[in-house]
């Protein structure tokens, strides 16, 4: 087959799936090895950056996806009614930047770490699909494990958790400085 074929197949692929696919799943439809998938894509991926296409491929944790630029939204908008947006409020944004960082972690271990219940802003962002279950915790009473999702990757803009920031020493030193001195306040009242 030649590189065209091979081409219009992943795009076909990518198109039709609507979400990513894992570059395994692609280079076995191909019959190529993952090496020669990847070159393929990455051309393709140049191609797509061209201002005369609408759409793009991405690329997320070893899956690829193909989906509309960013500068073409304001055009589907006037289509297409405006999508529901989902609101982070600062409880989500918390709980959210606590599993993406401890992942997997259990409700129980999230409210330690918040001191108030999470059952609620665990289920907002299931509903968002930001966080989804990984399975269950070998410990007594099975607890869900949770994790961040695809589209938590794609909503924040990275390929995977390992880019997100990274807090420095100096500010974690001072964040628990400041949670003892708010605890031992509390305890004196």
């Amino acid at each position: 087959m030649e590189e065209k074929k091979y081409q219009a197949v992943i795009e076909a692929i990518l198109f039709t799936m609507g979400e990513s696919v894992e570059i395994e799943k692609i280079a076995d439809a191909l019959e190529l090895d993952k090496k020669e998938t990847k070159r393929i894509i990455d051309g393709m991926m140049d191609r797509y950056e061209d201002a005369s296409c609408g759409v793009r491929i991405i690329e997320l944790d070893g899956a690829y996806q193909m989906c509309t630029k960013s500068e073409m939204y304001e055009y589907l908008i006037k289509v297409a009614k405006q999508p529901k947006r989902h609101v982070l409020t600062d409880v989500l944004l918390e709980t959210l930047s606590i599993i993406a960082y401890k992942q997997p972690i259990t409700k129980v271990e999230i409210e330690k770490i918040r001191g108030v219940s999470c059952d609620h802003a665990v289920n907002k962002l299931v509903e968002y699909n930001l966080v989804c279950e990984l399975g269950r915790l070998d410990a007594p009473g099975r607890p869900l494990l949770f994790g961040t999702t695809e589209e938590f990757l794609r909503s924040f803009g990275v390929q995977s958790v390992d880019e997100l920031p990274v807090l420095n020493p100096v500010q974690v030193e001072e964040f628990k400085q400041e949670a003892e001195a708010e605890m031992h306040m509390k305890m004196d009242i």
